[in-house]
């Protein structure tokens, strides 16, 4: 089975817009799934949750806004499915990526597989403003120069993992903001887990919300964060 977590603050009529043919899609491609929609604190009145009563989906709430980690977090450790996927509120990318992440994870027995928008059969780039394009440049190379050592796009919004490491790697981190990817990646990189890049094609870009300057001086302080968090020994694997 397939859990599908998508997080949401004050996305209630984004999600409402996609998730007809998403579902509709869904149906055809995936034998067993189930849909998790966690609120992270919007305070909208319920809007959120009847969209996902009206779909059909699980839904969780954060008391109060924990930034997306904190929500896909929920999500992970209430999640019913043997492998899980999450992605971003608008379901940006194209439904069949969500078919090869699920095939990667479930026969060829990847650990992590994550969407990397700079592969050359990724179609991104080209799709978004020249502003964005500059801001996923400059945390990459941020991120490529003080935490992963050049690794591959740690930002995109779609990642994938088995139930279990899933599960290991939220039982540890320890940030909810905008790096909390970044942290997901570095911890599987020392735990040495098979990770597995897969191309990505956008479809949407409703959903964003990214600021360059305001989210790069967070994401600074967060990858200082992580580091420091692995040197007093947070990250170590808890035991069952």
């Amino acid at each position: 089975m397939l859990t599908i977590i998508i997080p949401s603050f004050k996305g209630s009529k984004i999600i409402a817009k996609q998730l007809d043919e998403f579902i509709l899609w869904l149906d055809k491609s995936i034998a067993s799934y189930e849909i998790i929609i966690v609120d992270d604190g919007s305070k909208d009145n319920g809007e959120t949750k009847k969209v996902a009563k009206q779909y059909s989906c699980r839904y969780l709430e954060n008391e109060k806004n924990l930034g997306k980690g904190g929500a896909v977090k929920n999500g992970v450790l209430n999640a019913k499915g043997d492998y899980i996927i999450y992605t971003d509120v608008d379901i940006p990318f194209s439904f069949e990526s969500i078919k090869e992440f699920y095939k990667y994870l479930k026969e060829k027995e990847f650990d992590v597989v994550i969407g990397d928008r700079t592969l050359p059969q990724s179609e991104y780039f080209e799709e978004i403003s020249w502003f964005r394009k500059l801001g996923s440049m400059v945390f990459s190379f941020i991120i490529g120069r003080l935490v992963t050592t050049g690794m591959f796009d740690t930002q995109c919004g779609l990642k994938g993992f088995s139930k279990a490491v899933a599960q290991d790697l939220f039982s540890v981190s320890r940030i909810n903001g905008f790096a909390f990817d970044v942290e997901l990646l570095y911890i599987s990189l020392k735990r040495n887990y098979n990770i597995k890049r897969l191309p990505v094609v956008l479809r949407n870009t409703e959903g964003s919300s990214v600021r360059l300057l305001k989210h790069g001086l967070i994401m600074i302080k967060e990858l200082a964060m992580i580091k420091r968090n692995h040197i007093i020994k947070r990250y170590i694997k808890k035991e069952k």
